[in-house]
């Protein structure tokens, strides 16, 4: 048997259980809808996808790694978690030269120094979304926000990059636990600060407990909310009305209006009866990334060094949900950021898109990357 005839071999790592399980699953769900539409073929070749659970827990996620690696010998690797997860198995990757594309990280240090090029991010560097909103805060003129995130490397590059953009100095800074589900301290310090505005990253679940917190002290509303991978689509079925009011930046939302994301809304919704998130759309983006990258091969990837070349070409070739999309130099994403804004409509919630914040943005690690 031929290698193009023979299945090609995808480890899909997120996280499907505990509080985070809803963000790992939609990246799963995108990236198998993307496959039933191809018929269970990826550039021309067979798919064998094989799926884990990395709890949330570097550790776990190191240990996959491993597994892909040494036991499976996949031929890519998608997903990889989120950035204290990726970071642990970031070595393993790039040691091996296997193709790996996150669909839920972009780390600083891999887009710096880290880089390496088999290692792509078909979701976003880090600090892209923070950098908007902090553009868009800094145009409405607020001078004492508080910024807050979990006290791991997304949080701090997320707080990074709305600084870099905002530029004054913040009010205060605040970092909670990961997977904290009680706010109401730091809720109290928001109000002791007398902010004009809060910045805020928290995905999944507490993004639902933070938001429901903050309207419940009845702040919502009050005082302006921005936010990035917070209020989304992940997150909308549990907060609907405690979200009116609240503005947040991002890559991708189901309200974009392109011919490609109508259609892919539509699909995931029909298959799986929700409305997709940021995360289901870099699944499903990663999967056409690699149909086109295994096509352009005629199915052969067994030179990792060509599989990887093949990848970072087909990013300025296959057309993305989002809109504009390229690799960077550090295979981070060149894309838009959008604003979305979440009000009620003759008597519905709903997402409205308030337009580009940043157009075909680059991170600023690039000139770090030196491998590649």
């Amino acid at each position: 048997m031929s290698v193009a005839a023979e299945p090609l071999k995808i480890g899909l790592s997120a996280p499907l259980s505990g509080g985070q399980a809803v963000v790992g699953q939609d990246q799963v769900d995108g990236f198998n809808l993307a496959l039933e539409q191809a018929k269970g073929q990826l550039g021309g070749r067979p798919v064998t996808v094989l799926r884990e659970d990395d709890q949330l827990k570097p550790e776990i996620g190191a240990q996959i790694m491993r597994k892909f690696v040494e036991k499976d010998k996949v031929d890519a690797i998608v997903g990889m978690g989120f950035s204290n997860v990726f970071m642990a198995g970031l070595k393993t990757v790039v040691d091996a030269g296997v193709v790996a594309i996150a669909t839920n990280a972009g780390p600083s240090p891999a887009a710096g120094a880290g880089c390496a090029p088999n290692v792509f991010s078909v979701a976003w560097q880090n600090d892209g979304s923070a950098e908007a909103v902090g553009q868009y805060v800094r145009s409405k003129g607020y001078k004492r926000v508080v910024l807050m995130a979990p006290n791991y490397q997304a949080g701090k590059d997320m707080v990074n990059g709305f600084k870099r953009f905002y530029q004054d100095a913040p009010a205060d800074e605040l970092y909670t636990q990961v997977g904290q589900t009680d706010y109401s301290a730091e809720i109290a310090q928001i109000q002791a600060a007398k902010a004009d505005a809060v910045f805020v990253f928290y995905p999944g679940g507490m993004g639902v407990n933070f938001v429901k917190q903050f309207s419940q002290a009845g702040l919502l509303g009050k005082l302006p909310m921005f936010s990035v991978f917070t209020v989304d689509g992940t997150t909308m079925p549990a907060l609907r009305e405690a979200a009116v009011g609240s503005v947040y930046g991002a890559m991708w939302d189901a309200a974009l209006q392109t011919p490609e994301n109508r259609q892919f809304v539509d699909a995931f919704q029909a298959r799986y009866k929700r409305v997709p998130s940021e995360y289901a759309a870099t699944g499903y983006d990663a999967a056409r990334l690699l149909d086109v990258a295994v096509k352009k091969l005629a199915g052969n990837t067994t030179d990792r060094k060509a599989f990887a070349a093949a990848v970072k070409a087909a990013g300025s070739e296959f057309r993305s949900v989002r809109g504009p999309f390229s690799f960077n130099r550090n295979n981070m994403p060149l894309q838009n950021y959008y604003m979305f804004q979440v009000v009620r409509e003759a008597g519905q919630v709903v997402v409205k898109e308030g337009g580009v914040a940043l157009s075909r943005h680059a991170d600023s690690y690039a000139a770090l990357c030196k491998r590649i």
